[in-house]
């Protein structure tokens, strides 16, 4: 891939620090917040309070790897973009066909988890829920086709509100925390730490989404870093604060409770609560959906500029523009995946973890990139974050079959297209 920005060539209006911690934390502190918890504390009940200290741990030297690899290489196609650098045409094609994938399964799963969070607010059915999460879909689609100046500008009205219900959440449950409800500490066994980790992954897989929007930022290298600083910060408190008090508070039932971020703002405000969490859910959704949206149209954008994929369906980079029609084939996957979600054919519970699975591909392929393409102790941190990921891969178990097939079909689809030219 060849690079889509160079030096003294970034847009003079491109992203802040600010506003790209604000687009960085839309995608790292998504709708995760609102079901995570109860899908790890039903996996491993108190003890998937150390998957979650695990992933928050690991995320440090992982956003580190991807905060240097983006600064040093800005381009729209992101890890793509630094395994070409790293290895070879093959292996950032199948990167490139894994996130594409894993974008309209994750805001796909994104929408139905704040779908059905509202729905459960409200004490609306199932069909009530698919139509608000489609409906939040259809209204991210819209925001980015609006360009990422109009899509940053809302997203940090929305992170300022998101955070701010965040922290009053777990500071008002925090008083309701019993001892008692972490024991027994480990109910499914030891191993059943492994399992949360990758469920829990889909809230950690973020972090590779702002390479690919290293390209728009101002000042790449300080600016990429010091917004992923500051959201590193943020979801470290957030999301382990949040952790505590769900399994604190609520204990048992932690594990099958659909709404736990409802059920603790109702114990803390009544029925005002309904409203707080109704809120949440919305800028949950939003703030994911956005981030992960403009990510993966620069990315198919990225592709069609490289000839790897057709440029009638995903246009190509070109500098001041929004990738519009990237956007619209996201647009059309995303529809494919609706399918035999409206059929009942896939759960939300294999959305996430499909979409887990891809992206623990993608971001160990970004690591081991960083471990060729970076030196000092940014090379440290990439040697660190690619051994975790690793093991995350493992405890993917048979979803591994998900990335090896598509990337398969991609290194395919790659050797192909170099016969044919």
């Amino acid at each position: 891939m060849e690079e889509n920005a160079r030096p003294g060539t970034h847009p003079a209006r491109g992203l802040g620090a600010v506003t790209g911690a604000v687009m960085l934390l839309g995608a790292v502190l998504g709708p995760g917040a609102l079901a995570l918890p109860t899908l790890a504390a039903d996996a491993a009940g108190p003890a998937s309070l150390l998957a979650w200290a695990l992933l928050l741990l690991a995320s440090v030297p992982v956003a580190a790897t991807f905060a240097a690899l983006g600064g040093t290489h800005p381009d729209g196609g992101g890890v793509a973009h630094f395994a070409a650098i790293a290895f070879d045409g093959r292996i950032a094609a199948a990167v490139s066909w894994w996130f594409l994938t894993a974008v309209p399964l994750g805001v796909t799963a994104a929408a139905l988890m704040g779908g059905h969070y509202i729905a459960a607010a409200l004490g609306a059915g199932p069909g009530f829920a698919m139509g608000v999460g489609f409906g939040l879909l259809v209204a991210s689609f819209a925001l980015n086709a609006a360009g990422l100046h109009a899509t940053g500008r809302i997203q940090v009205l929305t992170a300022t509100v998101m955070v701010t219900l965040l922290v009053v959440t777990v500071t008002v449950s925090f008083g309701g925390v019993r001892s008692e409800a972490f024991t027994p500490f480990a109910p499914h066994g030891w191993g059943s730490v492994g399992t949360a980790a990758t469920v829990l992954f889909f809230a950690f897989a973020g972090w590779e989404a702002a390479t690919h929007l290293s390209a728009d930022f101002a000042d790449p290298v300080r600016g990429l870093r010091r917004a992923t600083t500051l959201t590193l910060a943020l979801v470290i408190a957030l999301y382990l604060g949040l952790a505590v008090v769900t399994l604190g508070v609520l204990g048992p039932s932690a594990g099958s409770d659909p709404a736990p971020l409802l059920t603790l703002l109702r114990r803390a405000f009544g029925p005002t609560g309904t409203a707080l969490a109704t809120a949440a859910a919305l800028l949950l959704t939003f703030g994911a959906s956005n981030a992960y949206l403009a990510s993966g149209a620069r990315l198919g954008a990225a592709l069609g500029r490289d000839g790897a994929l057709p440029r009638r369906l995903v246009g190509r980079t070109t500098p001041g523009r929004e990738p519009r029609r990237s956007l619209a084939f996201l647009g059309a996957c995303c529809l494919v995946v609706a399918v035999p979600v409206l059929g009942g054919v896939v759960t939300l519970d294999g959305l996430v973890r499909a979409t887990s699975a891809l992206l623990a591909a993608v971001t160990l392929t970004g690591t081991l990139a960083g471990i060729r393409l970076l030196r000092g102790r940014q090379r440290g941190n990439a040697v660190v974050a690619s051994a975790f990921l690793a093991v995350v891969l493992v405890f993917c178990g048979a979803l591994l079959v998900i990335p090896a097939v598509i990337g398969a079909a991609a290194v395919l689809a790659a050797g192909s297209a170099r016969v044919g030219s």
